[in-house]
């Protein structure tokens, strides 16, 4: 067994009391004042904005289903969305102990943690997934690919297969070792092997970034056929579409370079300083935040919900 895979020695700075030099406790309880007001302010305002929009947004849905007895692709496509995303919420409850951790065994936190993983990487593919039907909708009309794209149900299919195998990778990821002991618990567990900071870099950040970046370069560099309405007037159709990534993209960046340092902590057997706890409680809190500003943004943006 390699010996990246003991994770018995690491713990939280805070947690490390005894460690922390006299002249930085004043700089450690102002770090654990920050995370509790963020904590504070997060469950006041971020949570029932989210949750009510996501609540108006299955009503409309459903309701626009019920009298038309049809809904459209990219509909289809944002309801998988909403619901993702509230499910994200649900989980964002354990950050309610913060500046403290949620204390449940190994296996519940690895169990909460296959949940958050499942939610964060079907929320990611489903939105590369409405990307590409744009794409193909304004540069490939009428071709096989494109039609094989707007089949959404089989599309979710794939996207909730791969998102389950990619959370199953990362629940082994997370290691087999002391499942019955009590932990401290985060949604992306502090105990976790280097390679599961890797892969949820790799496949959640990474990949679908990459695809991001792609769609947004053909969609700035590529003339579109005649027939197609202007570039101005593609983007003013589908805005939520493009604001989400947007807002996906630079709330995910800031996780996912917390989650890396986080990895370097790991690999030089160091468990950081109060600082460094402090940063990933912040990003923690601002993936949280994203899911709830995503799902205002499909109810102020989306032409359905307006």
């Amino acid at each position: 067994r390699m010996t990246s895979h003991n994770m018995t020695w690491i713990s939280y700075p805070s947690k490390n009391l005894a460690f922390i030099p006299s002249e930085e406790i004043e700089a450690f309880i102002a770090s654990q004042n920050i995370i509790s007001r963020l904590m504070h302010c997060y469950i006041a305002f971020f949570v029932p904005a989210g949750l009510i929009a996501g609540i108006c947004i299955l009503v409309i849905f459903i309701k626009n289903y019920l009298q038309h007895r049809v809904i459209e692709n990219l509909d289809l496509l944002l309801l998988h969305f909403t619901i993702s995303n509230i499910i994200m919420i649900f989980l964002s409850f354990t950050v309610i102990t913060r500046p403290d951790y949620l204390k449940v065994t190994h296996f519940a936190c690895n169990v909460l943690s296959f949940f958050s993983n499942f939610s964060y990487f079907n929320s990611q593919y489903v939105l590369i997934l409405m990307l590409l039907i744009l794409l193909f909708k304004r540069f490939l009309p009428e071709t096989a690919l494109s039609k094989t794209i707007r089949r959404p149900i089989l599309c979710v299919g794939f996207v909730l297969i791969y998102a389950f195998c990619l959370s199953l990778t990362e629940a082994v990821l997370v290691g087999t070792d002391n499942y019955h002991l009590e932990t401290d618990c985060q949604l992306d567990p502090l105990f976790a092997w280097p390679e599961y900071d890797i892969v949820k870099f790799t496949f959640g950040f990474g990949i679908p970034s990459f695809l991001q970046i792609l769609y947004f370069t053909v969609l700035f560099a590529k003339k579109a056929p005649a027939e197609e309405p202007a570039l101005q007037e593609h983007i003013r159709t589908y805005p939520a579409v493009h604001i989400i990534s947007i807002s996906i993209f630079i709330c995910r960046l800031f996780y996912n370079v917390m989650i890396l340092f986080r990895t370097t902590f790991k690999l030089q057997k160091s468990i950081g300083t109060p600082k460094d706890e402090l940063m990933m409680n912040i990003a923690e809190i601002v993936l949280f935040c994203e899911s709830c500003a995503s799902l205002v943004f499909i109810l102020c943006f989306h032409k359905p919900c307006k």
